[in-house]
């Protein structure tokens, strides 16, 4: 038989499969549910450990900042203890009184703290500023503005904020005027601490800056030996300037950041402009800088751009709170902006093709720039003429061997420190405190890693946006490119005027202390050597951490018990002969007596006495240099009636010799007041070695101490001391023989 089989019909067996494919898919959807919600447990944990560790570096980079912030007001605040303390122990300030207490302002200039007091001395602001406005008490025969001529708004801002404060129950008009000045250099400081720390990313580097600023003091300011010098109200608005600027080249800025760079860079230009008649200069150097890295695609042209339009901005608005100053529209820095706008309509494509194109194209386009500001410089000056303009050019064609002259303001001007020729003692001096030779090993480093980076830009290399540590290109960032560019101009100069050490050596502290705390400039160097024994990232790390601090101890060492004992000495400042003569002049002088003499003498009698005098130690006025010209022509080889009749015409009733001028020895070759009058009135000739007179007249501030005519004519003695002889010009002359 058969067996009998039983099958399942498919109805049923399909039936069976779906269920188990059903339960199958059920046992899945769980299991996946499951690793899902695993999964979202990791992520949420990953996220969670990713805030915090976020947190946590945000927590720790605001303490950094503060920090950092505490220990640059405290570096700034106590360098400007440390100057108080030095400038009352140097002219034991607290202990004079009033007269020798204002004697202290030294080289005139006590002129801008005569106007201090004037403002004060006014009925009441408004009446203070028209007498400003028109003042016919300065100089003898002219009616002028101050304001405008001497650049008063420092004096014109704290006499204001003084008479409104109400502290002057508690605080002398003078410790007002010099504490408002030594805060400027708090400032200045701070902004140099700032600035080195934003380019090395640590504050130690902005505490080195400090340290070196405050041991190389004599060559970074001329506060403690004149504190109402213009430059030392505006050069600390140049140093936050520079600090702004530099946060906002700064490649990985946030816009925040970026943004209040850019106000307080606008704020500082203005201000800077505003306080000092050659500020549009020193920005004339910056925007050759700038003007090049834009040229060599160095740096976004989108920011050069704004920084452009800050300084025209910024330019404007001086020129028209200045009283429409003709010499801003003919200055270099306007035809510079000029210029390079010009160049850049004109040359549209000038950052692409190969290297040898661009390299042409760049050429080019610094011709263009340079030709169109030229042109419009010159325009300016036609249509706008101005003596100074003239004078400057004079100026440096003789400077540099051109050409020569006899001209006495040309060699007068010539003969002052600040454009001389640097002595050997500013390079020791510097090298002794260790700030050149390390400034030089930065300044090598960074400008080989510029040169590399312009290499790479010119053959058509993108720039990364971000550079890290283990690139080792520090010559990438373009705050670092500018302060290269600006710290070799800076420094080319002060090799030919020595006054512009005291733009250049605060600048080297601050690039010099950047670099030395900078990983960037280490591993640069590791980079180029290819070390591989040690991990060139944990040494460059090193090294910017112990190199500075070797450092710091090193000068804390050698210098800490020298300013000490600074601060403890009590320096003897005593001009008797001085004090002697402005009693007199207080006491005996006519108050609308005008007197003539050397410019420094008249700028301390006007702040001392309040007198009108022939000229004043203003040495970037054509009008005033002309003037102490013809008063300095008691020192020459002069008739009585030739001196008489200039001195006349300045309406000049007291005519003050000095002996140290009169018998002047020897200075700087060629430089005594004597010997330039003489080259200037052809009264000398030189032949082969030796030196002929040429006049039939003696020196004049020597044969008027014979007391015999046709001098005793024309003259009278009235006063006399050791060092001041004091005669009045007669009005009504008699002859006698």
């Amino acid at each position: 038989m058969t067996p009998l089989r039983c099958r399942k019909p498919e109805a049923l067996t399909g039936s069976n499969e779906r269920e188990s494919a059903e339960e199958k898919d059920e046992l899945g959807g769980v299991s996946g549910s499951a690793a899902r919600e695993d999964g979202q447990e990791e992520k949420s944990e990953r996220v969670q450990s990713s805030n915090q560790r976020s947190a946590a570096g945000v927590v720790q980079h605001l303490v950094r900042g503060l920090f950092g912030l505490l220990a640059a007001v405290a570096c700034g605040t106590l360098y400007a203890v440390f100057l108080s303390a030095h400038h009352d122990r140097k002219f034991w300030f607290s202990a004079r009184q009033e007269l020798e207490r204002e004697l202290s302002f030294q080289g005139g200039s006590g002129l801008y703290y005569h106007f201090y007091k004037q403002m004060l001395a006014a009925p009441s602001f408004a009446e203070g500023f028209y007498q400003l406005l028109v003042d016919n008490g300065t100089v003898s025969g002219q009616t002028i503005n101050s304001v405008e001529r001497f650049f008063l708004y420092p004096e014109l801002f704290l006499s204001f904020i003084y008479r409104v404060s109400g502290v002057q129950d508690y605080v002398e008009p003078v410790y007002f005027y010099i504490g408002a000045v030594l805060g400027l250099q708090a400032f200045c400081v701070t902004a140099l601490f700032v600035c080195s720390w934003m380019m090395s990313g640590t504050w130690v580097a902005g505490v080195l800056t400090v340290s070196w600023y405050l041991v190389n003091r004599q060559d970074v300011s001329k506060v403690v030996q004149a504190v109402p010098l213009r430059d030392n109200w505006a050069v600390p608005y140049f140093s936050c300037q520079v600090a702004a600027l530099t946060g906002f080249l700064i490649t990985n800025m946030s816009s925040a950041a970026e943004m209040f760079c850019s106000l307080t860079m606008s704020i500082s230009t203005f201000t800077f402009l505003l306080l000092w008649e050659h500020a549009h200069y020193v920005l004339f150097v910056q925007g050759l800088c700038l003007l090049l890295m834009d040229s060599l695609d160095l740096v976004p042209q989108k920011k050069t751009d704004h920084v452009q339009k800050i300084y025209l901005s910024s330019l404007v608005l001086v020129y028209l709170i200045h009283f429409q100053n003709s010499s801003l529209l003919s200055s270099p820095l306007l035809s510079l902006l000029i210029g390079f706008m010009l160049a850049r309509y004109f040359q549209r494509r000038m950052k692409m093709g190969p290297f040898v194109a661009r390299l042409l194209k760049l050429l080019l386009h610094l011709h263009l720039v340079f030709t169109c500001g030229i042109t419009f410089s010159y325009s300016m000056k036609k249509l706008l003429p101005a003596a100074g303009s003239h004078l400057l050019l004079k100026l440096l064609e003789v400077k540099f061997g051109l050409k020569s002259t006899s001209d006495f303001v040309t060699n007068f001007l010539l003969c002052h420190d600040e454009l001389q020729t640097p002595g050997q003692d500013l390079f020791l001096r510097l090298t002794q405190t260790s700030l050149l030779p390390f400034y030089i090993l930065v300044l090598s480093i960074c400008l080989l890693s510029t040169l590399q980076t312009v290499y790479r830009r010119l053959s058509g290399q993108p720039i990364s946006s971000r550079v890290r540590l283990e690139d080792g290109r520090i010559g990438e960032q373009p705050a670092v490119i500018y302060h290269v560019f600006h710290s070799l101009a800076f420094g080319f100069l002060t090799l030919v005027f020595d006054g512009m050490k005291y733009l250049w050596t605060p600048y080297i502290c601050m690039l010099t202390a950047s670099g030395v705390c900078s990983p960037q400039l280490w591993m640069t160097v590791f980079k180029w050597l290819k070390l591989k024994s040690v991990h060139p990232v944990v040494l460059s790390l090193i090294l910017s951490t112990a190199v500075p601090t070797i450092i710091c101890f090193s000068l804390w060492r050698e210098f800490y018990p020298r300013v000490l004992s600074e601060l403890l000495d009590l320096q003897e400042f005593c001009e008797p002969d001085l004090v002697e003569l402005i009693n007199w002049i207080r006491s005996q002088a006519p108050a609308a007596a005008v007197f003539a003499g050397s410019p420094q003498l008249l700028g301390t009698i006007k702040l001392c006495s309040g007198s009108v005098v022939t000229s004043l130690p203003i040495f970037t006025d054509v009008d005033l240099l002309r003037r102490t010209e013809d008063s300095y022509q008691v020192y020459a080889m002069r008739s009585a009636e030739d001196v008489y009749k200039r001195l006349t015409a300045q309406k000049t009733s007291y005519v003050i010799i000095e002996e140290s001028i009169c018998n002047e020895v020897w200075t700087q070759h060629g430089c005594r007041v004597k010997d330039l009058l003489d080259i200037s009135n052809r009264h000398v000739v030189h032949s082969e070695g030796e030196m002929f007179s040429l006049s039939k007249h003696g020196r004049f501030c020597q044969e008027i101490k014979m007391d015999y005519s046709p001098y005793t004519n024309y003259f009278t003695r009235v006063f006399w001391n050791r060092s001041y002889h004091v005669y009045k010009v007669n009005s009504v002359l008699s002859f006698q023989f």
